[in-house]
């Protein structure tokens, strides 16, 4: 037998509520109700003379130990408590619970209707109390019409800022405020004019391309921002494809790159696996402004650039990696590939490219002593540049 009953009634932010019977037979049969301040403002007056009510604040915790003592809960949400709502979090929270969900629309169901735009194929991503990662993921993958879920602090003209900064200004912006309410606007901006824009909350956008972004299958050396003077220290666009090819990047979640200099496999690697996590090391303090630059001109917003000795470097603060890419080893191979493997993940892979010789021996021992092996390696001769050699360790 389930340990809770929870009833979760999804509503839209109208002073006039519509609910089928049976919402409103659990509201006046209930005896336990919890919501929002404003959620209590639209319901108080259906609810019985005695009920007891749970206001939802942070810290969410303090909610759950309310919610200890009752069986039986009525819960009120905006929308679609599905939707990124909170039955989700009730879900997680109390496993057991029997939940029955009646949903309102969304916020961005309500916007698109605003619209007339159909929007079954609309990628849905959330920024409320989240990082940017599902919005840099959905710019990333040049999708046709995304919406997203704002915040106080990553608002409309936050999210119009990113994705100037990150060259997608081929997206026209709608904006929904306060939607369902007799006070709700709805508008279309450019980005830039949205930047400069003050908004109401509660809001939420559509963002629509106008134009696809043009994308490159490797980029050309010679389009990243260099070293100053020192334009070959980069890994070229054959040797990079197929050291991301070698760390069987479909599947992973981080990736480290270690020695990042200009930032081309990290960044690489984001336009083709934009989920992936990628951690980017670099002892050079001039390559922070690389790995800016560069990530802003070829659009991958979400790599993280640590400036310090790898060899120094906390690394628990970091996400375990189940890929990592071995740039740069200043002259302390053997030791890097040691304290990379004590932080693998099971399954990962390490990928290396040697210049010479010695560094072949020296990795192959090194991976050996770990107790793992080369898997694979290839050689590759561009041009009038010293070959390379691929090497795959797991």
């Amino acid at each position: 037998m389930s340990d809770k009953k929870f009833t979760v009634i999804g509503l839209s932010d109208s002073n006039e509520q519509f609910f089928a019977p049976e919402v409103l037979a659990a509201i006046r049969g209930g005896k336990v109700f919890s919501g929002g301040k404003r959620h209590h403002e639209l319901v108080a007056h259906l609810m019985p003379a005695d009920a007891v009510w749970i206001d939802i604040s942070v810290p969410l915790e303090d909610v759950y130990d309310r919610y200890l003592p009752y069986r039986e809960i009525v819960v009120f949400a905006s929308g679609d408590p599905l939707f990124y709502g909170f039955a989700v979090t009730l879900q997680r929270e109390f496993p057991n619970a029997e939940i029955a969900v009646f949903p309102s629309f969304n916020s961005l169901q309500l916007l698109a209707h605003r619209l007339l735009l159909p929007y079954s194929e609309m990628v849905n991503v959330s920024v409320t109390g989240r990082p940017w990662k599902n919005l840099d993921v959905a710019l990333i993958r040049n999708q046709q019409l995304i919406g997203v879920l704002t915040d106080r602090k990553k608002g409309p003209a936050e999210i119009a800022a990113r994705m100037l900064d990150y060259g997608y200004s081929n997206y026209v912006m709608y904006l929904g405020e306060c939607l369902g309410n007799s006070s709700e606007t709805v508008r279309t901006l450019a980005l830039d004019e949205a930047v400069s824009t003050e908004f109401r909350v509660p809001n939420c956008v559509i963002l629509q391309m106008m134009k696809p972004k043009v994308r490159l299958f490797g980029i050309p050396e010679n389009l990243f921002s260099h070293l100053e003077g020192r334009e070959n220290m980069i890994t070229k666009m054959p040797v990079r494809l197929l050291s991301l090819a070698m760390m069987d990047l479909y599947g992973k979640s981080t990736m480290w790159d270690v020695g990042f200099c200009t930032g081309s496999v990290s960044i690489e690697a984001k336009l083709h696996f934009p989920e992936l996590n990628i951690i980017s090391f670099e002892r050079r303090e001039e390559s922070r402004r690389l790995l800016e630059a560069n990530a802003r001109e070829f659009g991958t917003p979400g790599i993280e650039g640590v400036i310090s000795d790898f060899m120094e470097c906390d690394l628990i603060r970091y996400p375990e990696p189940d890929a990592v890419f071995i740039g740069g080893h200043g002259g302390k191979l053997e030791e890097m590939v040691k304290r990379i493997f004590h932080h693998l993940r099971p399954g990962g892979t390490v990928v290396f490219n040697s210049v010479s010789e010695d560094s072949c021996r020296t990795f192959t021992a090194a991976v050996e002593s770990c107790g793992r092996q080369i898997v694979k390696s290839h050689i590759l001769s561009l041009d009038s540049h010293n070959p390379i050699t691929i090497m795959k360790a797991i």
